[in-house]
């Protein structure tokens, strides 16, 4: 059995929060630390319960607030599992762009091509975003993703340089999964919340040329930040939607 300190006594869980949160701070520690895989069983409420020496009722709250910010997923009768970006209903979390006829399923999944993979230095605005140093090396990568055979999407993401080591164009074009999903295998890196930033824009003469739109054409501009445990951000990604068939759709509440 693991040593697992005190919840009074762990210093990023303070004393004067309840015990259910401070319990929540050191399963948070554990799965940052990869005890338990994305996709992967945790132990049941009793065991955990009795690991931490706390009641099951305080562990079940905290395991319900995992929950509830998509961190752990119930299943009945087989268990709660470390949520993972692989699952379908994960895949799409973050993207929020649909159809106009709403039908996700017959538009089918996007066609992805990588414009570029290449590592160079931080810019001010990418380095503040990303709580790094103006002119660490970050990985940007630049993608179109396609519906229908239209180009719909245009994403430029920076990723923390040291956590990205080996990503590359090919093993990006090789991957038939959500990107996430890849970050989460690979990598190591799970992204468990993100803030979004929306305006309407329009392209620059490249862009344009990228989304096969014309430069007069509004497009939606997207500015995410996407971040792992502990609330650290490990991803800015700019998109430009089309939104001539497609909306954002996002569910509030």
């Amino acid at each position: 059995m693991s040593n697992v300190p005190s919840p009074l006594a762990e210093p990023s869980a303070p004393s004067f929060s309840p015990l259910y949160q401070q319990i929540k701070v050191l399963i948070l520690r554990l799965l940052q630390a990869g005890e338990w895989k994305p996709g992967e069983p945790i132990p049941s409420e009793s065991d955990l319960a009795a690991r931490f020496g706390v009641s099951q009722g305080t562990m079940r709250k905290a395991i319900d607030e995992l929950a509830a910010e998509n961190l752990v997923v119930r299943r009945q009768g087989k268990g709660t599992f470390v949520a993972t970006h692989a699952e379908h209903h994960m895949q799409y979390r973050f993207l929020k762009l649909v159809p106009d006829d709403g039908d996700v399923t017959a538009e089918g999944p996007a066609v992805r091509t990588i414009i570029e993979c290449r590592r160079l230095r931080a810019s001010a605005d990418v380095a503040r975003a990303l709580t790094l140093r103006t002119g660490d090396t970050v990985v940007q990568v630049r993608r179109v993703l396609a519906y229908g055979g239209v180009p719909t999407i245009l994403e430029d993401l920076w990723l923390p340089g040291n956590a990205f080591k080996g990503l590359t164009a090919e093993r990006l074009e090789e991957w038939h999964g959500a990107m996430y999903a890849l970050f989460e295998t690979e990598f190591g890196v799970r992204m468990v919340r993100a803030t979004e930033r929306l305006r309407a824009v329009l392209p620059d003469a490249q862009q344009a040329s990228l989304l096969a739109v014309d430069t007069s054409t509004p497009l939606l501009s997207v500015e995410r930040v996407a971040f792992t445990y502990h609330d650290t951000p490990m991803e800015l990604r700019r998109g430009l939607y089309r939104t001539d068939t497609h909306h954002y759709h996002n569910e509030l509440g």
